[in-house]
């Protein structure tokens, strides 16, 4: 899988390159804008290498990569690590924080529902959970800022805008309402697989056997359904980390979030090709490595490969 990996994240650097590579103009249009001549342009054209065949600047970009040199900010001139790396920080804390709030409020709510099946209560939690995973994230995160900031309450900043070299937990306010939006669209999918799991494994032979021998209903639940059900939640948990990496787009855009997906806005807006190429590459290695994480744990936590084949 690791080797697989790989490959993948190879292939993407392939087609990301070669995107950017057919966009009408160049970098060097994108730097002088309209008003270059043709002179400038041809100029800077060779001071960024742009004259070369499409396989040599390839070869290049992708060898200053695997040296961790992403290149030069076409509109500052920066280097694009020293533009993206809290960036990748303000991202990283607001994906983690709802991936594991979102774990455990949908682990939790899926085997309460999965047991009490069929009740009110878990009729109007699958409802719920059904009527959010048809919203799209950005239609979240504006209701959450009309609900919590402007018309109906105002106890929540609208806007996560965090100033340049300030930690991002400095203050915490801020990051509330990004947090909840993504808790609340990985939600769904969370609480459906797992309450999915917890009634499959009740319709068991050896969830019924266990019964037959006088275990209590909750007792069964946690010690036979539970174990079998992980699995299962483990894959939907990876899932929805790799939807989190692509929905932190739309979010951080709508709160104006200082992360990588609203500093992928901004390059695509400036045509700013070393920083896109940069973020969409982190983007597709944590979808990796998360992937490989997710399939590894899951495996482990299966039951059934505690115990020899005879």
């Amino acid at each position: 899988r690791a080797a697989l990996g790989i490959m993948t994240l190879f292939g993407v650097s392939i087609i990301v390159f070669a995107a950017t590579q057919l966009l009408p103009g160049n970098a060097a249009y994108a730097v002088l804008g309209r008003t270059g001549s043709a002179e400038a342009i041809a100029r800077v054209e060779s001071q960024l290498g742009l004259d070369r065949p499409a396989v040599v600047q390839y070869w290049s970009w992708l060898v200053g990569v695997l040296h961790g040199d992403f290149g030069v900010s076409l509109v500052n001139g920066q280097p694009v690590w020293s533009l993206i790396k809290d960036r990748l920080l303000n991202s990283a804390i607001i994906v983690v924080a709802a991936g594991i709030l979102a774990t455990i409020t949908a682990v939790t709510i899926g085997i309460v529902c999965g047991a009490l099946r069929n009740t009110a209560f878990d009729k109007v939690i699958s409802g719920i959970a059904l009527w959010l995973s048809a919203l799209p994230e950005f239609v979240v995160a504006i209701g959450l800022v009309i609900v919590f900031s402007t018309t109906l309450l105002h106890i929540l900043p609208a806007v996560s805008a965090i100033p340049p070299g300030v930690p991002p937990l400095a203050n915490v306010t801020l990051l509330v309402l990004p947090v909840l939006a993504l808790v609340l669209v990985c939600f769904p999918y969370i609480f459906r697989m797992t309450r999915a799991a917890i009634v499959e494994a009740i319709e068991s032979e050896y969830f019924e056997w266990a019964r037959l021998r006088g275990v209590s209903w909750w007792k069964a639940i946690l010690s036979h359904a539970l174990p079998n059900a992980i699995p299962m939640a483990i894959q939907a948990i990876g899932l929805n980390m790799l939807y989190l990496a692509g929905g932190i787009v739309l979010v951080e855009e709508v709160f104006n979030f200082p992360g990588l997906g609203e500093g992928l806005v901004q390059a695509v807006g400036v045509r700013d090709i070393p920083t896109i190429q940069a973020i969409v590459l982190l983007l597709a290695g944590v979808y990796v490595v998360i992937n490989i994480l997710a399939d590894v744990l899951a495996l482990l936590a299966t039951p059934r490969r505690r115990f020899r084949r005879s």
